[in-house]
């Protein structure tokens, strides 16, 4: 798993955006500003649902307040997937950003990746929340169980930064 001190990798990943699905390089999204990161092993199942993001919507005013541009959510979900996500929990209208990493491109690039196949759950991320700065790591919390939502969530990642 990425490391505190490296950087962001180059990785392609895809948004809704106005006209439909765009690809962005997430390096570049990252770069000369302060976002958080933060990864669900899917969209709508049940931790990442019920717990994960909501914290991230209960904590952005505490993040805005520490001078963070962006918070971006990304699971290996596709982009139509994330977008209906975000309208559902409330997390499009709180200003966070939902990122599909469908082909786990960066989620594989910084070591991210793990399979479950008895739940169903191939080529998905593990659960982490990260402060990223000019596209360099300055924090990250990672879980040690994705049914877990404690180290990663928004209030988990502030308690570090």
């Amino acid at each position: 798993m990425i490391a505190v001190g490296e950087q962001i990798p180059d990785a392609t990943v895809t948004f809704m955006g106005a006209e439909g699905p765009e690809q962005i390089n997430i390096a570049d999204k990252a770069k000369g500003r302060k976002v958080v990161i933060f990864a669900v092993p899917g969209a709508f199942t049940p931790t990442c649902h019920s717990a994960h993001v909501p914290s991230f919507i209960r904590t952005k005013d505490q993040f805005d307040a520490k001078g963070v541009d962006e918070i971006i959510c990304v699971s290996v979900n596709d982009p139509f997937v994330m977008s209906a996500w975000g309208e559902a929990t409330g997390a499009s209208e709180a200003g966070l950003t939902m990122i599909a990493d469908a082909e786990c491109t960066f989620t594989d690039a910084i070591g991210a990746r793990f399979d479950a196949p008895p739940a169903g759950l191939i080529a998905r991320s593990i659960r982490y929340a990260m402060l990223v700065e000019d596209g360099k790591v300055v924090a990250v919390n990672v879980e040690e169980n994705p049914g877990m939502c404690e180290l990663s969530a928004g209030e988990g990642l502030l308690d570090v930064i």
